[in-house]
């Protein structure tokens, strides 16, 4: 427990209606998406960049852990304070857009701004910020920063790193810096902000984000194609991102994601099939899109779809994409555990990687419903546990993790494509980095923070 001197050290820097040690605050920052639980000594709401410095070089003296929090919306476990110290909770006052410069297409914002708030605000002014995790409604800015969150449109336009310009930060001593430019081009110095990007608050706190915008497309089309059986499915997937048509998005459901939504909410959803790709196109004329949507038709049809659907209006659009926003929530009826990891292949490399899990969810006598974002070889996999409370079926489940990362490594891919490491795959690390590069990982920590207060005890990164 943190002795109450500190609390009010820190009280006095940020005010006392800015700090908390109540039980309330402690529970309600003690979790995050994974819904594991560990109560902090504190909740610290700090009102600008100057409370943040103070209270970073007070606890790196004091060797205080600090757990920069925002949304609180991950899933594995990046926001968990697992060696107590104070949660740094930036949603309350850094929640501002402070800048939105048409001229240069860039803007600046503070790293409590929600996504979606954020995409809203500059569509207004007809410019476009793509990435659009699934959590957009709630996660914010800093968190997608700090885990290079992606989402659906990641196959045309790519993810959070393609957009951060610069980044202001404090370091755990206190001291504040600006990594990047708003200009294009800059390649005078170390790529700093490359390195704070996903680093999951372990280095440095964001105060400042600077993000590129492009112009708003003026149109867009969806398309769903129905396929026999998922390796048909897969191979259309990289065959179509190979044809020259890059589509916004290339979304797939397997059979049993399926099932599940059509049984939770009867959407005339075709459950005999292996698997559906759902697609959309954009661009500021018909003929664009309407070119775009031949192309994937051919590329689909050659590799097996029995049936391709183009929505002629909104509703049907939104209908095509209702069971791809609701499929995490219908697949809970195969389990009350789900063990849901983000893997990411090359896209080459799907239909094995499909076929593989499909051998493994037979070997541990688990269903494993799998979807996601196949235009970027990003399949959510998910291991369901009948029971929670059985300690021997989770140890399977766990166990049928694990050899999943372990396809997913041996066909050239990574342990996580949006979700980032945390807690929950910090023990996987060294399954996917070699003796050398976790020394590196380790050396890059210890040059950003050698007290190692913050976030301690993530991405397996622990300074013995």
């Amino acid at each position: 427990m943190l002795h109450k001197r500190h609390i009010q050290a820190i009280k006095q820097m940020v005010g006392e209606e800015n700090c908390y040690d109540d039980k309330a605050h402690l529970v309600a920052y003690c979790y995050d998406a994974t819904r594991e639980r560990y109560e902090p000594d504190a909740v610290v709401f700090p009102r600008n960049e100057q409370d943040v410095s103070a209270v970073l070089a007070y606890c790196n003296d004091q060797k205080i852990p600090v757990i920069p929090r925002g949304a609180g919306s991950g899933f594995t476990g990046g926001a968990l304070p697992v060696q107590r110290g104070i949660v740094l909770a930036l949603e309350k006052h850094f929640n501002r857009i402070l800048e939105i410069d048409e001229k240069n297409l860039i803007a600046r914002v503070q790293p409590g701004v929600v996504n979606k708030a954020f995409q809203e605000a500059v569509e207004a002014k007809g410019l476009f910020y793509p990435p659009d995790p699934a959590s957009q409604e709630y996660s914010t800015l800093g968190g997608n920063v700090s885990e290079n969150a992606g989402g659906m449109r990641a196959a045309k336009y790519g993810i959070t790193k393609d957009y951060v310009m610069a980044l202001r930060a404090v370091l755990p001593n206190g001291d504040v810096i600006r990594a990047g430019k708003k200009t294009i081009k800059d390649v005078a110095g170390f790529n700093v902000a490359g390195i704070l990007i996903a680093s999951e608050g372990s280095l440095a706190v964001i105060t400042e984000i600077t993000l590129k915008l492009i112009a708003k497309p003026k149109l867009t089309r969806s398309a769903m194609g129905v396929f026999a059986d998922i390796e048909s499915a897969m191979n259309a997937v990289y065959k179509s991102m190979a044809s020259g048509i890059t589509p916004v998005a290339m979304e797939f459901l397997d059979n049993l994601s399926i099932c599940a939504v059509e049984e939770r909410f009867h959407k005339g959803l075709p459950t005999q099939a292996g698997a559906i790709l759902i697609t959309q196109v954009d661009g500021d004329l018909p003929e664009q899109l309407d070119f775009q949507l031949e192309v994937l038709q051919e590329c689909f049809k050659a590799n097996g779809c029995v049936e391709f659907k183009i929505a002629q209006t909104d509703d049907e659009a939104a209908d095509l994409w209702f069971a791809r926003r609701n499929v995490s929530q219908s697949i809970t009826i195969y389990g009350k555990k789900k063990l849901n990891e983000d893997i990411t292949v090359p896209r080459s490399a799907l239909p094995e990687l499909l076929k593989r899990i499909g051998i493994l969810s037979k070997e541990y006598g688990f269903k494993i419903p799998c979807f996601g974002h196949t235009g970027d070889g990003n399949v959510h996999v998910n291991v369901m546990v009948s029971d929670p409370n059985d300690a021997q079926s989770m140890q399977r489940g766990y166990a049928c993790i694990e050899e999943i990362f372990k396809i997913a490594i041996e066909l050239e891919g990574t342990l996580s494509g949006e979700h980032g490491i945390g807690l929950s795959k910090a023990p996987f690390m060294r399954l996917a980095f070699s003796e050398a590069e976790m020394n590196l990982f380790a050396n890059i920590k210890k040059a950003f923070d050698p007290n190692n207060i913050l976030n301690p005890g993530k991405m397996g990164l622990d300074m013995k």
